[in-house]
């Protein structure tokens, strides 16, 4: 099976595939691969924080040809996994060059699917690019063809627990991947000091109480297709629950926003997570570190957000950690590439992330209070 994820992350969804009990883990380009069985499938789409989609390839070969493509897929038994009267969707990758365009690989593909169908059946089944029953994976490198089920359906960072946005929402599961990137357990205080949407607050009181990442999902693909075990799946999401435990430590997000704060509480509430995430009004450049120890990560607001340029809004975010945050680990994530330059710190790790197409650094500060003698506050 495959899992993706967000480039970058991919050896943290390597571990956490492995935490779960994932065998022959690979990490690849956005991809790990991994063994696992029918229930490894639904307890990792369950459980998983930091994968996209589960993706269960089911042929594989070789071909040069738009012509030898629709051959060997019209001679696969598409009907083990697509009954008639299901509806269906091709997600295409192409990286090659025998098939230049992703999308006319796709149609060769459908065009396969139905009229295998049509001749076995005389009967096809539909395409629904919506909400379809059955989602297919085609992946085409070079001359190397991999048609995989999607397991998941919607990606998997659609947790079903953010109500209300606001500018420039951070992704649920790039969320949680930083959060673990920075070495996020939940054992200790966390504050997201331009907290947004709440977002990442959520996804650390999930870390830290071990929420299913999928707690509030009402549907997966697999529950679809032919061999959908209900009684096995029900036992395993059972299990998952049954692991949810309560976090003794402080999780808290400031916003300077009135309406962001209200969105971000109205989230958590949403998320049921009220009783565990607190949220202030307050300006993080006039706030002074309260709980100790304390583990910073933040997304700060993209440009439409801020009031001045962001030379100035960087400077602002290291003269307070500087003056106010001391024995601090503190990480952020920015799409301004220059954000370093500005904030008048040697950042101590520098991780290249994307949120979405973007290009994006993850920074991290060690804040020491006098000199480098004092030990990080999380040794």
């Amino acid at each position: 099976m495959q899992a993706k994820s967000f480039y970058g992350f991919e050896e943290i969804l390597a571990q956490e595939l492995k935490a779960l009990g994932a065998a022959d883990v690979k990490i690849g380009n956005r991809i790990v691969e991994f063994y696992g069985d029918l229930g490894f499938m639904y307890k990792a789409n369950y459980s998983l924080r930091t994968a996209l989609r589960i993706q269960k390839p089911i042929t594989t070969f070789s071909v040069k040809t738009e012509d030898q493509l629709y051959t060997r897929l019209k001679k696969f038994h598409w009907e083990n996994y697509l009954n008639v009267d299901q509806t269906f969707m091709i997600d295409p990758t192409v990286h090659s060059d025998y098939f230049t365009h992703s999308h006319y690989a796709a149609l060769k593909m459908k065009d396969a699917i139905v009229d295998r169908f049509k001749e076995k059946m005389d009967k096809r089944p539909s395409i629904d690019k919506d909400n379809p029953d059955v989602r297919f994976n085609l992946h085409i490198s070079a001359d190397k063809v991999t048609v995989s089920l999607d397991s998941s359906g919607d990606s998997l960072h659609k947790r079903g627990y953010r109500s209300e946005t606001g500018p420039a929402p951070i992704n649920e599961v790039l969320a949680a991947s930083l959060l673990l990137a920075a070495g996020w357990d939940g054992k200790g205080n966390y504050l997201d000091p331009m907290c947004g949407s709440g977002t990442m607050l959520i996804e650390a009181a999930m870390i830290a109480n071990n929420i299913p990442a999928q707690i509030h999902r009402s549907h997966f693909a697999f529950q679809n297709w032919p061999d959908y075990d209900k009684e096995l799946f029900t036992q395993i999401r059972n299990t998952r629950l049954n692991r949810i435990k309560e976090s003794e430590y402080k999780i808290v997000g400031y916003d300077i926003s009135p309406m962001m704060v209200k969105i971000a509480e109205e989230n958590v509430r949403s998320a049921d997570l009220s009783e565990f995430i607190e949220i202030r009004h307050q300006d993080f450049f006039e706030s002074k570190k309260e709980m100790f120890p304390v583990l910073l990560v933040f997304n700060p607001p993209y440009n439409e957000r801020l009031e001045n340029d962001n030379q100035v809004f960087y400077k602002k975010i290291g003269d307070t950690l500087k003056s106010s945050y001391p024995n601090t680990l503190a990480w952020f994530v920015t799409s301004d590439l220059s954000a370093k330059k500005y904030v008048g710190l040697r950042p101590s790790r520098k991780l290249k992330v994307f949120n979405g197409k973007l290009e994006c650094d993850f920074l991290q500060y060690e804040m020491y209070e006098g000199t480098k003698k004092f030990k990080k506050q999380n040794d």
